[in-house]
């Protein structure tokens, strides 16, 4: 059987590729194409505890059986939109009206906040990730982000439910900027209106932990001197952990 692969971040350096086609035998696992790739890329081999992988854009363990025409993808671990009209690359609205998206055009957090207000909400939480200067004394130059962008929006809109579910919100907004991005500029925006602060604060910080954790987003920074992949980690409570 034919299965697509898809590499991500440093595996995407470790494997010279950003994509392949591999055939396996019947009975081949998600281990098994990660075997694969990892005999001729010892670097690979090395980082395999910290490395999740997803079938078919969903996080999946390494003993599950294959199919004909699967997607498997390689997921290291996370780092971890304008005028107010940004292009979205990817996006989804649920009913709720809480919002989920990626863009490669500038984010601006206050204005996803002002198309989430409603009569009944009585304040707002915004927070931004901003792109800083250093990082662990070097100097940065600006930042790229990638993502496995089909997968990131569906785990970024279950994320944001779930929390819409936990806390006494109105309404929830998860997005992310994808591509270059100099300093000063936002990356990430996690925005949250509700009747009450405190569960607009609460759910907030919430999203922003659990955005850092569990959606494939990869932060690589570039300094004067060179360039390097940010390491960061998975969620424990996520399958293949």
């Amino acid at each position: 059987m034919r299965v697509k692969v898809l590499f991500f971040g440093q595996v995407k350096d470790f494997t010279g590729r950003a994509s392949d086609e591999l055939e396996l035998p019947p009975g081949a696992t998600v281990q098994s194409v990660f075997d694969h790739y990892a005999g001729p890329a010892p670097l690979l081999r090395q980082m395999e505890t910290s490395i999740l992988m997803a079938r078919n854009q969903e996080f999946t363990a390494r003993a599950t059986l294959l199919n004909e025409g699967d997607e498997i993808a390689f997921l290291p671990p996370v780092s971890g939109g304008v005028d107010g009209s940004p292009v979205w690359t990817h996006s989804l609205s649920t009913p709720e009206g809480h919002f989920f998206g990626l863009t490669r055009d500038p984010l601006e957090g206050g204005a996803v906040a002002r198309q989430l207000l409603a009569a009944t909400d009585g304040a707002f939480v915004n927070f931004e990730g901003v792109v800083r200067n250093n990082s662990k004394g070097r100097a940065t130059r600006f930042l790229d982000y990638e993502g496995y962008e089909a997968m990131a929006i569906q785990v970024m809109a279950r994320i944001g439910v779930e929390i819409a579910a936990a806390h006494a919100i109105g309404r929830i907004a998860l997005v992310h900027r994808l591509g270059r991005l100099e300093i000063g500029e936002t990356s990430v925006a996690v925005v949250v209106a509700s009747p009450h602060r405190r569960a607009a604060f609460d759910a907030a910080l919430e999203g922003i932990n659990r955005l850092k954790t569990t959606v494939p987003i990869w932060k690589k920074e570039y300094f004067a001197d060179g360039e390097v992949w940010v390491e960061g980690a998975w969620d424990e409570s996520l399958p293949g952990r």
